[in-house]
């Protein structure tokens, strides 16, 4: 009896169905980012002697985050505990507080002139002291709030110097950043953007400030 035999199979069209498949794989997975926080830092000088800056204390707004997670403020020469709910309000008031007088006075202001505290926005310092065991996720929502406060009070300086672009310093900043846009309009708002960085400079660090 004649041996059958066995039917070939076609695979001609496998490596297509294989290219498809991993275009569908590519396009429908979600590729997870991680979460971090972008922050130029200074050129490394090893020879270079660093500067010993001393701030009054009443610019200084020090925050300080323990094992627990709670948020320990203190500023003026008073401590407290406050919600990070709370934060931004507090960073922001502070911030625009403008109680300086004479040179240190501030005309963008709109704070309540409290002598006690900040004296203007060139020189009201946040600072961010964290323990070890402090959860990753409130630190990064601590960031997060402190920098909000800052693109507030950008936002409304920006908003007042440029009205006829119906824009805000968030949304200029997105504006620059995205590659579609044409490069004339870039440079015009890398002016802009800098103008407002210059008013309202973003004084934030995660050392413990210096007092007077």
């Amino acid at each position: 009896m004649a041996k059958r035999s066995a039917p070939e199979v076609n695979a001609g069209s496998m490596a297509d169905i294989a290219f498809l498949l991993l275009i569908f794989f590519l396009v429908t997975t979600d590729i997870a980012t991680d979460s971090g926080l972008s922050r130029k830092l200074p050129p490394w000088e090893p020879d270079a002697e660093q500067e010993k800056v001393q701030i009054k204390e009443k610019n200084i707004f020090a925050l300080t985050l323990n094992s627990n997670n709670q948020i320990l403020l203190t500023s003026a020469g008073d401590s407290e505990v406050i919600a990070i709910k709370d934060l931004r309000a507090r960073a922001f008031e502070f911030l625009d507080n403008g109680g300086g007088q004479g040179e240190d006075a501030c005309k963008r202001c709109k704070g309540n002139r409290d002598p006690k505290s900040s004296d203007n926005l060139k020189k009201a310092v946040i600072s961010l002291a964290n323990d070890r065991l402090t959860d990753y996720k409130t630190y990064i929502t601590v960031q997060n709030e402190i920098i909000a406060a800052y693109n507030d009070i950008r936002n409304r300086e920006f908003k007042k110097d440029y009205p006829k672009l119906e824009m805000n310093f968030v949304e200029a900043t997105e504006m620059y950043q995205d590659p579609v846009t044409d490069v004339k309009v870039k440079e015009s708002l890398k002016e802009k953007l800098e103008a407002i960085k210059e008013v309202v400079p973003q004084l934030f660090s995660e050392a413990e400030a210096k007092r007077d």
